[in-house]
């Protein structure tokens, strides 16, 4: 059993050498097609080869203002087929930001909008300018297309009819043409085929895998001069050789998409430019060069998994901007600069996740899906609290223009004694309204403050009129002031009593004196109190006279606020009045009843009672005097 094992050791050794050169071959072949694949595309359009000269930038993180200068930029100093990608993606980019501001601007106007019939419409001059110029590109590339096919055809006929050409200077039995002579016979059908032009990308390979094969027949049947073919060969080996050299070196080259795009360069040289070379080296050579085109394409599939794992990176930084978006949006905000605030804070994570940078292709249109769902119910949320102040504001702008229009009535208004607190309570109540529509604001305000300056103008003029006479009746006060302090009674009760009353009339028609000179009515009513005291008036009398003189004053004054100081006194007074006799007759219940006839003490309560009563009507018949001014 031993040896069974031992026997078997080769030939399963053999079988896994086997199976991984079987699996060298496919990785290399699959690196090889992919080189093909992509020289058979720039083959059919050289100016395709441009493209890797054009920075592929990040266009996703770039704004719409952006992206239509870069697409400008694009268009009108590029090959229409070197930028076809590039505007692909700038369109899609494009296109993402605008749906989403359109999406925006929709909700914005479904949310104010009261008219049915309405049609959204959003004017983004923007746009047109991105149409224009993304038009200008599908007219170019229109006409290259178009033009291209014609060329294709035509050069795919012309290769054909070289490589016809090629096949009659094998198999031709044209006994005139020396070995010399095919050789160049066969650099010039080499030079026509290079100036040939490009061909379908199907036919590419099919084609060059045919002129090669009869390239190889050549060499194969040039027997006879041994010397000149081998001179060829070697000369080719060399220079494919040359390429290999070329090939190892850009392994060292840093930037790896350039070392790949010069592999296509060499392959396309090794394959279009370059015959063949003596078959002891012709699959030597070529091993090494896919073993290295190999490496290259490793190096370039590490490169493109290290910029998937930043997709991937970047598809969580987005993925955590839409949650942010998605907590922002559910937070309870109930005011205007509460809300102005939060529209900072979502423009910057708008801002944010066009900047993220690129995600992988599979998950793009779901994460944008879900970017607009919660930019969209942020923006409702927004709406309908803007809808309620909306409302608000124009509950408000009623409510002013309602004191515009009383402020207009009031204007030219000569009551100014009595219009003057209405209009002053006009403006409080102003003060007190909260905003209104901003197209509104400025002209309400304006008809408002004309309205108020002009009565307040008119009233100002009016009494700095009136101050004058003031100050005149000051002075005229002043001196009749003097004269009374001579005055003297004459014994006789109702003389005195007219001439008092008759100094209180004349003092109250020499007229109101200014604010500021008031002292001038409490020196008056002195006199007044001291000429009171020497008349035989009761207190009730005496006091009421004075009172009514003092009342005079104010009103002749226009004294409101002394007269609603004393109208507060009075009632405090009263209270206080009241309050006494209360106490004093629930004083006299604990008393027995037996006594209360002959008690001294409760006959000097009683006898207080009805001083406080009379006390009592003396303020109220004070307050009457108040109530009917």
């Amino acid at each position: 059993m031993l040896e069974e094992k031992n026997d078997n050791l080769p030939q399963a050794d053999g079988q896994e050498k086997q199976e991984s050169q079987e699996n060298v071959i496919k990785i290399n072949q699959s690196a090889l097609d992919e080189i093909d694949n992509s020289n058979a595309e720039e083959n059919e359009d050289d100016s395709i080869q441009d493209k890797h000269i054009i920075p592929m930038l990040d266009y996703d993180s770039l704004s719409m203002e952006e992206l239509t200068a870069e697409l400008d930029k694009l268009v009108h100093n590029h090959k229409v087929m070197a930028i076809k990608d590039h505007v692909e993606e700038i369109r899609k980019s494009f296109m993402n930001q605008y749906h989403d501001l359109i999406d925006e601007k929709r909700d914005e106007f479904n949310s104010s909008n009261t008219d049915e019939n309405s049609a959204f419409e959003y004017h983004f001059p923007l746009k047109n300018k991105f149409d224009s110029v993304y038009d200008d590109y599908k007219t170019n590339r229109n006409n290259h297309y178009n033009q291209l096919q014609k060329n294709l055809k035509n050069n795919l006929t012309i290769r054909n009819e070289i490589i016809e050409d090629l096949k009659l200077l094998v198999d031709g039995n044209d006994e005139s043409l020396s070995i010399s002579d095919m050789f160049k016979k066969l650099n010039e059908i080499r030079e026509q085929w290079k100036a040939a032009g490009a061909i379908p990308r199907d036919k590419y390979n099919i084609v060059w895998n045919n002129f090669h094969f009869h390239i190889e027949r050549f060499y194969d049947l040039m027997h006879l001069d041994k010397e000149a073919r081998d001179q060829d060969l070697k000369n080719n080996l060399e220079q494919k050789q040359g390429i290999i050299e070329r090939a190892k070196e850009l392994l060292s080259e840093t930037d790896i998409m350039k070392a790949f795009r010069e592999l296509q360069l060499l392959h396309r040289v090794w394959k279009e430019e370059i015959g063949p070379v003596d078959r002891e080296h012709r699959e030597i050579i070529w091993n090494e060069f896919s073993e290295i085109t190999k490496q290259i394409h490793d190096k370039r599939e590490i490169y493109f998994g290290q910029a998937k794992e930043r997709e991937v990176e970047n598809l969580a930084r987005k993925k955590e901007i839409i949650k942010q978006i998605n907590l922002l949006g559910n937070e309870k905000i109930h005011s205007h600069s509460g809300w102005q605030a939060q529209i900072k804070k979502m423009e910057a994570l708008r801002e944010n996740f066009f900047k993220a940078g690129k995600i992988p292709v599979e998950v793009t249109e779901q994460t944008w899906s879900e970017f607009k769902t919660e930019v969209r119910a942020f923006n409702a949320n927004k709406n309908a609290f803007y809808k309620d102040i909306k409302h608000e504001q124009q509950e408000n702008l009623n409510k002013k223009l309602a004191l515009v229009e009383k402020a207009q009535s009031l204007k030219d208004s000569e009551d100014f004694g009595g219009t003057t607190p209405v209009m002053k309570k006009i403006q409080d109540d102003w003060k007190k309204i909260g905003h209104v529509p901003r197209k509104y604001s400025d002209k309400i305000w304006k008809d408002f403050k004309d309205a108020c300056n002009h009565y307040f103008d008119r009233m100002h003029k009016m009494r700095n009129a009136e101050n004058e006479e003031e100050v005149t009746a000051f002075d005229n006060k002043k001196e009749y002031l003097e004269n009374l302090k001579t005055f003297e009674l004459t014994g006789d009760h109702k003389i005195d009593l007219d001439a008092i009353k008759g100094h209180i009339e004349t003092w109250k028609s020499i007229g109101k004196v200014p604010f500021n000179r008031r002292h001038i009515e409490g020196k008056f009513n002195k006199i007044l109190d001291a000429l009171f005291e020497k008349l035989s008036l009761s207190k009730k009398d005496t006091e009421m006279m004075k009172f009514n003189a003092k009342l005079d004053q104010w009103v002749s004054n226009e004294d409101d606020r002394s007269i609603e100081k004393e109208q507060f006194f009075i009632r405090k007074k009263i209270d206080e009045v009241q309050n006494e006799i209360f106490q004093l007759e629930n004083n006299i219940q604990f008393i027995s009843s037996s006594s209360k006839g002959e008690n001294p003490f409760i006959k000097e309560v009683q006898k207080s009672i009805e001083r406080h009563k009379d006390e009592l009507k003396l303020w109220k018949e004070k307050l009457r005097k108040l109530r009917d001014i």
